[in-house]
């Protein structure tokens, strides 16, 4: 097995004289810099979904539908358990109902066992960040930042979350041994947080954990004592810590939002202050809607005779269903509004209830259905095609 310390060494001026560190001990005493990326657990998002891997996109979404209603919170029994599903499928359909994340998870190929050991391949950050990654140690590599409760597993945010790959980029430290300026800011940190569509109505209060760099309580941050490297951060000033803190998620939240802790990002380099941690809202996915800014979007089935006579129909919101009038002549396609039916706006008020007519024509007719569609045929002057 190859060995994973390196063997590099690098300076730093402590008290006036230049130390000299082997970069694999100060590894082996702060794990805090992790220029090695750790392994996460990996996601089988197919399986997740049920589908096989060439499943069209169609498949994919019928499958997270059904599977998303089944086990969404408002309506399953053991709402828990129901919850950690849904945020599974949620996962799951974020990166397969997505067309480039979908393709660069095919990449990685079809050979992984679901829940092995998994580390991101080389290169993978360009693709994360849309750019080269910034920040970083000894080889370019960047430190890592492990969150918890935020809706998304350890093995997304490291493919795909603003941490690696959402549009987002992660401010993170570089790891090196090269000279700081004391009293230096700590970085901040970005991570995703999935939020329900509920969680957009009433607004909530969750607890995301999250493992980075404290200030080393041995030497206050200054990475030194009496003088010399203090041993308990190998002079880095810094040692990893789990955090627990409390994010509220206000009514009214949007897509792409960013919600600021302040003072709980990286700590601050010489006594520094610490920076910021920003959590990036992402929508969940629901079975029964699309967001289109604070408007819902409702696909609903109608049947042709219901489209040519006009009819009465139920259909869901995020507070129940309700019934709309679907108008003779109702084309397929037609956009029917529903308002203050949508999500709640953070200045008062509510956005729509968008509601998306699609004709459904039976598959199969008995002989006496047959005879009259026959007959509406023979009669009818109708011709879509003039």
């Amino acid at each position: 097995m190859r060995s994973r310390w390196r063997t590099a060494a690098a300076l730093k001026p402590f008290g006036g004289e230049w130390q000299v560190f082997c970069l694999a001990q100060a590894e082996e005493v702060c794990s805090n810099f992790k220029w090695w990326p750790m392994p996460v657990e990996y996601k089988d998002y197919y399986k997740t979904l049920g589908v096989a891997r060439g499943a069209s996109e169609a498949e994919i979404k019928k499958a997270f539908r059904k599977l998303a209603r089944e086990y969404h919170p408002d309506v399953a029994k053991n709402k828990k358990q129901a919850e950690e599903k849904f945020k599974e499928l949620n996962e799951a359909y974020e990166v397969l109902g997505d067309p480039a994340k979908r393709k660069r998870y095919d990449e990685l190929g079809a050979n992984w066992r679901s829940g092995a050991d998994f580390r991101p391949p080389p290169g993978w950050e360009s693709f994360a960040r849309g750019r080269a990654s910034a920040g970083g140690g000894p080889g370019g590599g960047a430190d890592e930042f492990h969150f918890g409760g935020t809706g998304f597993s350890d093995f997304f945010e490291q493919l795909f979350g603003s941490m690696g790959g959402r549009g987002g980029s992660r401010f993170g430290r570089g790891g090196g041994f090269a000279e700081e300026e004391m009293g230096e800011r700590g970085q901040d940190i970005e991570g995703d947080l999935l939020v329900t569509l509920e969680e957009v109505m009433r607004g909530s209060v969750r607890s995301v954990s999250v493992r980075h760099g404290v200030a080393c309580s041995q030497c206050n941050g200054t990475g030194q004592r009496n003088r010399r490297p203090c041993a308990t951060c190998a002079g880095t000033g810094q040692v990893a810590k789990t955090e627990t803190c409390q994010v509220k998620v206000p009514a009214g939240v949007t897509e792409g939002q960013r919600l600021r802790l302040a003072g709980r990002g990286e700590a601050g380099v010489g006594g520094g202050a610490a920076g910021d941690l920003y959590l990036r809202v992402r929508l969940a996915r629901h079975p029964d809607f699309e967001v289109e800014d604070h408007n819902l979007i409702h696909e609903a089935e109608i049947a042709p005779w219901e489209a040519i006579l006009g009819a009465n129909i139920s259909v869901p919101t995020l507070s129940g269903p309700v019934s709309i009038k679907v108008p003779p002549g109702t084309q397929n396609g037609q956009k029917l509004r529903v308002r203050g039916r949508g999500l709640l706006q953070r200045g008062g008020g509510f956005g729509d209830l968008i509601v998306e007519t699609r004709i459904e024509v039976p598959k199969r007719v008995t002989d006496s259905e047959r005879k009259l569609w026959e007959q509406l045929a023979h009669e009818s002057r109708f011709n879509p095609r003039e």
